[in-house]
């Protein structure tokens, strides 16, 4: 049985930054794209960034600059570092797999979902 677990939440004030890390079990880690997802309080999940198998990666534009995904396939982690935080950013974030070679960003793609961890951003 697959298995995301993320950590790394928690409440912060703006300008300040998280580094949220999602460890994977149960599947091949290195063979799955990965992906960071957010729901905002009130309002649909929405895309934050993706990694292939690769290290190649992609943004949504509001995070584009300031947030940063990377993986390690040795820790079977993916990671998202988010700098100069906004209290627009404070979500859910959850973290995604998908077993292809491309990176993604539609949820109605994913093939496992972690449990998401609460990201607060006081102003």
């Amino acid at each position: 049985q697959a298995q995301l677990v993320e950590s790394g939440g928690g409440l912060v004030q703006a300008g300040g930054s998280l580094r949220l890390s999602c460890v994977a079990s149960g599947l091949t880690f290195s063979r799955y794209s990965m992906a960071w997802f957010r729901q905002p309080p009130g309002k649909e999940r929405e895309f934050v960034a993706s990694i292939t198998r690769s290290d190649g990666t992609t943004y949504a534009d509001s995070v584009k600059g300031r947030f940063t995904i990377s993986r390690d396939n040795a820790k079977n982690t993916v990671y998202l570092q988010m700098n100069t935080l906004k209290p627009e950013d404070t979500a859910v974030y959850s973290c995604a797999g998908k077993s292809t070679s491309t990176w993604f960003s539609r949820s109605v793609e994913v093939d496992y979902w972690g449990q998401g961890t609460q990201v607060t951003v006081s102003s």
